[in-house]
C-alpha cells in the first residue's frame, strides 16, 4: 500500500517572482502603513463579529457615533446563523 505524502502550505518552498519593478507617484497616495491615524480611519475597514440581537443598521450607527464618522456602511450581511 502506497501512502501519499502531504505537504502543508506553510511547509512548501515558495519563490516570489517579480515581472516588472515599478514606482508609484506619491501624489496618488501612500502605502497603508505610512498613513496617519486619521487617514486609516477615513479609508479603513473594521472586521466585526456582530452578536445576535442588534440589527446591522444599529451596529453601523454605533460605529459612526463612536468614531465620529459622517459616513459608514456594511458590505454583505452582518446576520448570524
Amino acid at each position: 500500500m502506497n501512502c501519499l505524502q502531504v505537504v502543508t502550505p506553510w511547509a512548501m518552498n515558495r519563490e516570489l517572482i517579480t515581472k516588472v519593478e515599478e514606482t508609484t507617484n506619491p501624489s496618488y497616495g501612500c502605502r497603508p502603513e505610512e498613513r496617519s491615524i486619521q487617514l486609516r480611519i477615513k479609508y479603513g475597514l473594521i472586521n466585526l463579529d456582530k452578536p445576535p440581537g442588534p440589527s446591522s443598521h444599529e451596529v453601523v450607527a454605533w460605529i459612526k457615533r463612536m468614531m465620529k464618522l459622517s459616513h459608514a456602511g456594511h458590505g454583505g450581511t452582518l446576520e448570524t446563523s
